[in-house]
């Protein structure tokens, strides 16, 4: 069971079928869920990641549905973790999410929420490139620490409300994600956290991070869904 905002929501363990392979991934669904975000992971640094299960508990509390999935399978993290390959495969990461997107939409659980995608690394690109390939489903995007640069000629078609963060001193990431940002085509953003580095570490930045994150899906998540259902 999760606790978020003084509200018990169940977590489920659910399998996901994406092409040839089954992903893995946990499912919290606090009770009047207003939408949902995935949470995706695509190397060795799981679904459990301490900062992705911090930002997924925000989202719980404000009533927002979360996935978190691994996009690669163990044995694939396994080879992943030798070659560093497939973690850059933006094509097999955007799959991935569409086949997990598609889940969710047909699933009778899910299937009324509107969809928003969290990402970091390399995962970022492949949520923007699976966003402009599923701009009726996928709503909102959050880019953590990301490599949106990534998503290249996909970037031209990304309609979707786009976030990018990254910290003030992760020097390496800022001039790629101001690259990224100039060729979004949809409302867009890039924001700083002051001090922090790429893991976010330092007092209170990932707690700046994950609100900047829960704000972006609360005003265009969630308004999106509400206006529709109107």
């Amino acid at each position: 069971m999760n606790n978020s905002a003084g509200q018990k929501a169940e977590e489920q363990l659910v399998e996901i079928p994406a092409g040839a392979v089954t992903l893995k991934g946990n499912l919290i669904l606090p009770k009047d869920s207003r939408a949902l975000v995935l949470l995706a992971r695509g190397s060795a640094s799981s679904r459990h990641s301490p900062r992705d299960r911090y930002v997924a508990r925000l989202l719980n509390g404000a009533k927002l549905a979360t996935l978190l999935i691994d996009l690669l399978t163990p044995h694939e993290e396994l080879i992943d973790m030798r070659t560093a390959q497939l973690r850059f495969d933006i094509k097999l990461l955007a799959e991935r999410l569409v086949g997990a997107t598609d889940w969710l939409s047909q699933s009778p659980d899910t299937g009324h929420l509107r969809i928003g995608y969290f990402g970091a690394g390399t995962v970022a690109a492949g949520s923007l490139v699976a966003a402009a390939l599923r701009p009726n489903q996928v709503i909102a995007v959050v880019s953590r620490s990301g490599r949106p640069d990534l998503a290249g000629a996909a970037l031209m078609h990304v309609q979707v409300a786009t976030l990018l963060i990254v910290g003030e001193h992760d020097a390496e990431l800022i001039e790629p994600n101001r690259a990224a940002l100039a060729q979004l085509r949809g409302e867009k953003q890039l924001a700083t956290v002051p001090g922090a580095t790429h893991f976010f570490e330092e007092p209170g930045a990932l707690e700046i991070m994950a609100q900047l994150a829960s704000d972006w899906f609360e005003r265009h998540l969630v308004a999106v869904a509400r206006a529709t259902a109107t």
